[in-house]
């Protein structure tokens, strides 16, 4: 007797195990006159605005072109409050980390309020300035040669005196990092929060470095998450996060989310 295939049985169990890490493409604009907007899974209070950026890891052309949008969707549709969050990992894997830095640490848009967030990349960099070698190897690793060439450093340069190397502005904007922040229906932060841990109780190691269970999870947060940290070529926009790594730092673009009351619209550079 031949055996009927199930695979209408078979492709609902795949479904039910998967991931729910890509929801298929969305639509992207490459200028702010383009935007087009959808239903986000979360709410801003009418009047207040927030432009999320991805992990822009040393691409200092990629991050100037959005804050160009950012500037121009701003002429073209003022908003009262406008909040720009930066979501971390502004250093390693492309040519100018010391661009990125010094353009943020000098960057100002009038009339928005600028939030920087920690990434795990600037942790380990900042751990290593501080004396701990196994973040200065681990660092060295994900992408800090590159970076100490950035600053003119030498792939060498005894770990004793990078705290005196590295310009100390610089250093003084990556002290300020903070780890999250939150508005309306939205929290922000680098790589995600653990599931089942009240937010004011998580752990700045999942803040800054978390994936599994976070990614795998559609359990409710207390909060729509909205993150970089986990590269995905097509933003994940789900009931409980938002993705916003889109890879720039191993050749994809760099990408923004723009929120606005129950609205998200993608930027990318």
């Amino acid at each position: 007797m031949k055996r009927t295939l199930r695979r209408p049985a078979m492709r609902s169990a795949l479904d039910a195990a998967a991931i729910p890490t890509y929801a298929g493409p969305r639509p992207v604009a490459e200028r702010a006159d383009a935007l087009h907007i959808i239903q986000a899974p979360g709410r801003l209070p009418r009047g207040r605005r927030v432009y999320a950026i991805g992990d822009v890891h040393g691409h200092l052309e990629r991050l100037r072109t959005v804050h160009r949008m950012i500037a121009d969707d701003l002429t073209v549709r003022p908003v009262p409050n406008a909040v720009l969050v930066h979501l971390g990992d502004y250093i390693d894997q492309g040519p100018d980390s010391a661009g990125v830095l010094r353009h943020l640490a000098g960057l100002r848009l009038p009339g928005v309020q600028v939030v920087n967030l920690m990434g795990d990349h600037e942790r380990m960099l900042l751990d290593a300035i501080d004396g701990d070698r196994a973040a200065a190897t681990d660092w060295l690793w994900a992408g800090g040669r590159g970076a100490l060439a950035s600053w003119g450093l030498p792939q060498d340069l005894p770990r004793e005196v990078w705290a005196e190397a590295f310009p100390p502005e610089q250093i003084d904007f990556l002290r300020g990092l903070v780890l999250m922040h939150q508005e309306g229906d939205y929290l922000f932060v680098h790589a995600g929060v653990r599931p089942g841990v009240a937010l004011r109780d998580q752990a700045r190691e999942d803040l800054l470095m978390i994936r599994q269970p976070f990614l795998a999870s559609e359990a409710a947060f207390g909060a729509v998450v909205v993150h970089g940290h986990s590269s995905n070529p097509a933003v994940p926009i789900l009931g409980n996060r938002i993705g916003l790594d889109t890879g720039a730092g191993i050749g994809g673009r760099l990408t923004c989310g723009v929120l606005e009351e129950d609205g998200i619209a993608l930027m990318v550079g």
